[in-house]
């Protein structure tokens, strides 16, 4: 059996997933500049986390207070 996509992540990966945990808005230009990657790669391995299922959604988080809610 081969491994599973977590088995096969490299501390670029991780990098990246953190980056986007902590803001999904950036840009893919901005994260791959961040990790020391061009843009193509950057998102390559993006898309594959994705497609792996790793990268489940983005979303953005709301203030609930300044929405008077």
């Amino acid at each position: 059996m081969g491994k599973n996509l977590a088995e096969e992540l490299d501390a670029t990966d991780a990098r990246i997933l953190d980056l986007l945990q902590r803001d999904a808005s950036l840009s893919i230009a901005e994260i791959a500049e961040r990790v020391g990657l061009s843009s193509s790669p950057a998102w390559r391995r993006i898309e594959r986390m994705k497609r792996a299922g790793v990268i489940l959604r983005q979303v953005t988080v709301l203030d609930f207070e300044k929405l008077g809610l």
